[in-house]
């Protein structure tokens, strides 16, 4: 099982760990489209590429086209399924689009493996996401689970984002999100990450190919794109600053999310690879700890040595979520995995790291400007 193919490898997690199977003696190969939004203008000249471009086979190609897919599945032993399009905002606008790449991209993906290549393929890795969960796990005053819906628009436009204990009308109390919690997703681009993980697991258990699926939540560090405005809000608050431009915070800042460094993401995701533990599973992999954004932009805003204003302003796009942070327990106990990299430790190196890059135009208050138009901001 020496020859792995990674779909999306070309982007933040997939040339971190096409690097690392690199040195660990894997023969990779890489399909992905090198899209503009992660890469550039020039998607050739992005770093992202060119870590990696003399080191694997390299085939650019969309996860819709068939023809490229049964180029890159020849000769494979482990298929690692990453390629997505990934803006939670976005995709509420770009529906088509998502699920065609998303879901149907994967789709092909798994016929192909079905029909032609059931005999080869030895195992199949799929990136999933905290986003299929929705809104996070709570317990209210007399210790019950539950799990809410969609934020009502009526309340959060009064300023009241919290999830609420109906029994006291106090916030509930947040819990960690094991992989037992309700899905639910509340975007369209996290109804297409649980279509990816369902897909893949089915297909492998009928198949007998293992599968294993692994929940990422916030994923950050040197090396992600920093000109995306659609996702992470380390790079947009980053770029911004660097602009000299003052940050909007949604809500009143204090919704929280679970940042994870992308070493820990690569050991988790190799230990899943490795490890026959790990077949037909699931797993989250994030940090366990819950940040709130206010905090996230206080930190880079101090990391830089900027005086940018931060403005709190109730704000809130239609789709997003209060809370979300993951209970590792699952992949402690049966991988043995443990997260290395603390939030300050982890924000420190990715500050270093955009310190040392030439600053990017900062596209947020485009994004913005799509969202406002399409209804989903508030």
């Amino acid at each position: 099982m020496n020859n792995v193919l990674i779909s999306g490898g070309a982007g933040f997690i997939g040339s971190n760990l096409a690097l690392a199977l690199i040195n660990k003696g894997y023969d990779v190969t890489v399909l992905d489209n090198l899209s503009k939004q992660i890469h550039g203008e020039d998607p050739q000249k992005s770093s992202l590429y060119l870590s990696i471009i003399d080191k694997v086979k390299f085939i650019e190609g969309d996860v819709r086209d068939v023809d490229k897919w049964d180029e890159a599945l020849q000769g494979q032993d482990i298929v690692i399924h990453l390629a997505a399009e990934t803006g939670t905002g976005q995709s509420m606008y770009q529906i088509e689009k998502y699920v065609a790449v998303n879901s149907v991209g994967t789709g092909i993906m798994l016929d192909l493996i079905a029909n032609k290549y059931k005999n080869h393929i030895k195992k199949m890795v799929v990136a999933s996401s905290r986003a299929i969960y929705g809104e996070g796990k709570y317990k209210n005053a007399h210790g019950e689970v539950f799990y809410p819906g969609s934020r009502n628009v009526e309340d959060m436009d009064k300023g009241e984002f919290e999830i609420i204990d109906t029994a006291t009308g106090a916030p509930a109390i947040l819990m960690a999100t094991d992989e037992g919690s309700k899905i639910h997703p509340s975007s369209v681009y996290g109804i297409t990450k649980q279509n990816q993980e369902q897909l893949v697991l089915t297909v492998g258990a009928s198949l007998n190919i293992p599968a294993v699926a692994f929940r990422y939540q916030n994923v950050y560090g040197p090396g992600q794109s920093l000109s995306n405005p659609y996702t992470g809000i380390l790079s947009i608050f980053s770029t911004l600053i660097k602009n000299k431009k003052p940050i909007n915070i949604f809500e009143d800042g204090k919704e929280s999310r679970d940042f994870v460094y992308i070493d820990d993401v690569i050991e988790a995701t190799i230990l899943g690879i490795e490890h026959d533990e790990a077949n037909y599973q699931v797993y989250n992999v994030g940090s366990g700890v819950s940040t709130d954004v206010l905090t996230v932009a206080n930190v880079l805003r101090e990391g830089y040595n900027s005086t940018i204003d931060i403005n709190i302003s109730s704000n809130y796009r239609l789709g997003d979520i209060r809370h979300n942070f993951a209970d590792l327990t699952k992949i402690e106990r049966e991988l043995g995995f443990e997260p290395k990299f603390d939030f300050e430790n982890g924000i420190s190196r990715f500050v270093n790291w955009v310190n040392l890059q030439e600053v990017q135009e900062s596209k947020y208050d485009q994004s913005v400007k799509e969202m406002k138009e399409k209804g989903l901001y508030k």
